[in-house]
């Protein structure tokens, strides 16, 4: 099957390059952030990033697909819009930075960013999220991701592993993001990613870890305290609630403090139901504990949020982590100024 698969994407790929199938400029230069694999690799929080990098330089429009969105076409982010709308990672995006940037979601990138110029005439910059595959845009720079723990020469095709393309297709990338890196790399595992990836020169290679914030709650009207996770004990309980693509760093994360962990793991993007939440609240009242917390990814909070089932009893017990990006400090420097070098080239 992975030969198979394998054989569609190189005639796919080969009809991009002998002119076949057509790449679109536009009249803005256009970052694409994408990945290899399927999930995991850390990608939002690098949108986000990047947006915050440059947001007082650029008038930033944002495309995305709107994974299991409820819509379909081209549908423009507002204050009333749900995740169920447009998807849960543009609607996490938007709450952040509404003020600054127009976020739209559309199957067809091409025509989402032709809407989205219309609408919003002084966008000067688009940022395209997982549009490393959607090949009728043509990038001006190109960010592909790849997860520490599970990095892309290590990994296999569709459907027995995670690969939407082979490896090869790395090349097209302009700058490679290895993410989730432990806080400190050693110099033999910088060594073993640098030689397993075998890039060109031309090719900028970065590493960058998550860091992650201190509590917030779900609900802050409801909410009792924030409190810090060093204050728990081996006497306090942790419901950690996850629906993402790679839960193990978070669940990681929570388990380097000393209260219980309690684990109740979902499906990526999932649609929590009425049935789902009300085993949340019975498994919750179950667990021991002097001192009860139920968590969540920050991903996963938009939709809990915005969930009208989730129980009363458990708004004023529920919190996020809240994520971001840290580059290695020794290359962050390089990749501000690299992405910004690119972006200088185009306009010129």
């Amino acid at each position: 099957m992975s030969k198979l698969y394998g054989i569609g994407v190189w005639i796919r790929n080969a009809m991009f390059k002998w002119g076949i199938l057509k790449e679109r400029t536009f009249g803005v230069p256009i970052i694409v952030v994408g990945n290899l694999s399927v999930g995991g690799t850390g990608k939002t929080p690098h949108v986000e990033y990047i947006i915050d990098l440059l947001k007082y330089k650029y008038h930033i429009g944002m495309i995305s697909r709107g994974y299991k969105r409820a819509t379909k076409g081209f549908v423009l982010a507002t204050r009333r819009s749900t995740p169920a709308d447009i998807g849960d990672e543009p609607y996490q995006i938007y709450q952040k930075f509404q003020r600054d940037i127009s976020v739209a979601v559309c199957e067809d990138r091409v025509a989402g960013i032709e809407e989205l110029l219309r609408i919003d005439p002084k966008i000067n910059l688009i940022v395209l999220d997982d549009g490393f595959q959607h090949r009728y845009v043509k990038p001006t720079v190109s960010i592909v991701l790849t997860d520490f723990n599970r990095p892309v020469f290590e990994d296999k095709l569709l459907p027995y592993g995670r690969l939407r393309e082979p490896l090869n297709a790395i090349y097209r990338a302009d700058m490679v993001v290895v993410t989730k890196c432990p806080e400190r790399l050693k110099g033999i595992e910088y060594r073993i990613l640098k030689n397993g990836l075998k890039l060109f020169p031309y090719q900028g290679l970065f590493f960058s870890s998550i860091e992650y914030a201190p509590l917030k709650p779900l609900f802050p009207d409801e909410a009792i305290d924030a409190p810090y996770l060093s204050w728990l004990t081996k006497e306090d309980t942790i419901l950690a609630v996850s629906g993402i693509a790679n839960p193990k760093p978070f669940l990681r994360y929570l388990k380097s403090f000393y209260a219980h962990i309690a684990i109740k793991t979902f499906p990526d993007h999932y649609n929590f139901t009425r049935r789902d939440l009300d085993a949340l609240l019975r498994r919750f009242n179950d667990l021991p504990g002097e001192r009860k917390l139920l968590i969540t990814t920050e991903k996963d909070a938009v939709r809990l949020i915005n969930n009208p089932y989730f129980p009363q009893e458990l708004k004023e017990c529920a919190y996020y982590v809240p994520v971001s990006v840290r580059f290695d400090p020794h290359n962050i420097d390089t990749f501000d100024n690299e992405l910004q070098k690119f972006l200088l080239k185009s306009i010129k």
